[in-house]
């Protein structure tokens, strides 16, 4: 049987068609620069609550943004996927791909996935490239169970749950995080704090004049 080549996701007859609107017309617009800020952690480091706090910061601030949540991504655009390693994988894969996507339209992107293996982390900043920022929220696993606000790790721990992260399948630490945040350490505004002072430090958003 002769395989049909348009049925390929990629090959020659795809071709990327230019956009009339550069990218520096919509950095001038939207007054900043774009980026994707990658937060990863276990599950109940506090990812959420720390990249919310700094969208409603850079929301304040005028900035045009988006955050994308692991759990509000799988009640649509990754509802088909389960939470084995393959499946984990095309989670991240696709969540990179709307990143990217959402980056080019000149908005900063926060994406709060507890995303945990290296590889997955490394290919997403390959693909987006230098408008990449891993946010590490690192929060040991005996603090991340004692908070435990979905109540996953004692199902997790009771077997009610499989491939849960921490218990049955690994999360693998960043190796070298642009921010590095040790929750036990700050208070979710500390941490936000520390993110827009790196975003300021990248001139990714104006610094506040403080005269």
């Amino acid at each position: 049987m002769t395989e049909n080549v348009s049925d390929k996701p990629e090959n020659s007859n795809v071709v990327w068609h230019p956009t009339a609107v550069s990218p520096a017309e919509r950095r001038a617009m939207h007054g900043h620069n774009p980026c994707v800020i990658w937060y990863t952690g276990l599950s109940g480091s506090g990812k959420s609550s720390i990249a919310n706090a700094v969208d409603r910061l850079l929301f304040d601030r005028g900035c045009h943004t988006y955050l994308l949540d692991g759990d509000n991504v799988r009640h649509g655009l990754n509802r088909d996927l389960g939470f084995d390693d393959a499946a984990r994988v095309e989670n991240i894969r696709r969540i990179s791909e709307v990143s990217k996507l959402m980056q080019n339209a000149g908005l900063i992107v926060g994406t709060a996935f507890i995303s945990p293996f290296i590889a997955d982390r490394a290919l997403a900043r390959e693909l987006i490239g230098g408008h990449f920022i891993e946010v590490f929220i690192d929060t040991p696993l005996a603090e991340c169970e004692k908070r435990d606000p979905k109540g996953l790790y004692q199902k997790a721990r009771a077997g009610e749950i499989k491939h849960f992260t921490g218990i049955s399948s690994p999360y693998e630490t960043p190796i070298s995080p642009e921010v590095h945040i040790r929750t036990t350490q700050l208070s979710i505004a500390d941490a936000a704090a520390q993110v827009l002072s790196y975003l300021e430090q990248r001139q990714i958003i104006a610094s506040l004049d403080l005269d």
